[in-house]
């Protein structure tokens, strides 16, 4: 009996020896600098982030962040650029209207438009009163009793004539008549300058984009008082200082617009503010874009480039701001691989450096995998 005692110490004393040798001492390092003694990190759901950066996520749960793969495959596509840009108004789709002469401004039947609001062509958008100083208007008033007066003695005139017809040479009444008719129409001319308003009606259908008129206003001769636009019709106006891009673009779109249809209308010959400019027609339906708002242009070249296609929401940041793409490395592993990328259009892009064709990428729930911790 002593012996086996002995014996059953002796064993219990060489499994501690030997356990503790197994487990990791306090400060224990990988070879990775990793600490083996901390605790793995985790929650309860399964999520980890592994030491090594990769990221552990159940099946479960990547069935409820929807997380969905594709294989890598190479193939060439069109370079593109990117390029600057701005939203201006489409000069066939939409249009201004300016003062044609100093006035007051008078609401038409309507009231007056505002930013926002639709409008149709020819409708009356407001009403222009002419306005002079005192000394003006004196001299107009004046100008019309003259008129009045000559058109009360050219009356007489051809009364008289008129009734010494058949004694009097024919060209003298007809003479007499015509000069009836020209102060007449002067008459009528200077009197309605100084009482009779201006209609100013929509060049175009479409939405008032700009009001710069209110009730009684006082505006100058060629100041801008509406602008309309088309929404579903704008113009893009890129810039490049290579002048021979022009003629490389086979296909245009816009970051952050997929419904937007970009058709290049051709490229400037002269430089403005160093660059030439690139004129690109927009078409979309309810699309939120603003006259003057600065957009990036992803110009689709017909020069090739090798690379494997991915969307571009596959495309996260790690912690060093660092471009890279998720792999799937195992059934519920999943590895964060830095990639050098080009943008083919808004909504995909080329990766050209990083991924090889049997790579399994992540190409729904990047961003949700990225967010582990």
């Amino acid at each position: 009996m002593p012996n086996k005692i002995v014996t059953l110490i002796i064993a219990l004393v060489v499994a501690a020896f030997f356990s503790s040798i197994a487990s990791a001492a306090p400060g224990a390092h990988g070879p990775n600098g990793e600490h083996l003694d901390a605790p793995a990190a985790g929650t309860a759901s399964g999520l980890a982030r592994l030491p090594d950066g990769s990221v552990n996520v159940p099946k479960l749960a990547q069935r409820r962040m929807a997380i969905r793969t594709v294989m890598a495959i190479e193939t060439e596509q069109p370079l593109t650029v990117e390029l600057n840009g701005r939203i201006a108004m489409d000069p066939n789709a939409g249009g201004r209207v300016q003062a044609p002469f100093a006035g007051r401004i008078e609401p038409g039947s309507g009231g007056l438009p505002v930013a926002g609001q639709l409008v149709t062509k020819g409708q009356v958008l407001a009403r222009l009163r002419p306005v002079a100083s005192a000394i003006d208007r004196g001299n107009q008033q004046a100008t019309l009793a003259d008129i009045r007066a000559n058109r009360r003695l050219a009356e007489q005139q051809v009364k008289r004539l008129e009734s010494l017809e058949g004694t009097v040479a024919q060209k003298d009444i007809e003479a007499a008549r015509a000069e009836l008719v020209s102060l007449g129409g002067r008459e009528r001319a200077v009197s309605g300058s100084l009482s009779t308003s201006e209609a100013l009606v929509a060049p175009a259908a479409g939405v008032v984009a700009t009001a710069n008129v209110l009730n009684g206003q006082i505006v100058e001769a060629r100041d801008v008082l509406f602008d309309i636009i088309d929404p579903n019709r704008m113009v893009v106006e890129a810039a490049t200082t290579d002048a021979g891009l022009a003629s490389r673009i086979s296909s245009a779109g816009l970051v952050g617009y997929p419904r937007v249809q970009l058709r290049f209308q051709g490229g400037g010959r002269v430089l403005r503010d160093g660059a030439l400019p690139l004129t690109f027609r927009a078409s979309a339906k309810d699309a939120a874009l603003a006259v003057g708002q600065p957009v990036t242009v992803v110009a689709g070249l017909t020069d090739k480039v090798k690379g494997i296609v991915l969307p571009a929401a596959s495309l996260v940041r790690n912690q060093a701001n660092e471009s890279v793409v998720w792999i799937k490395s195992g059934t519920e592993r999943f590895i964060a691989q830095p990639v050098e990328f080009k943008p083919l259009d808004g909504k995909t892009i080329i990766i050209v450096k990083g991924l090889a064709a049997d790579n399994r990428v992540v190409v729904s729930g990047a961003a949700l995998i990225n967010q582990i911790r």
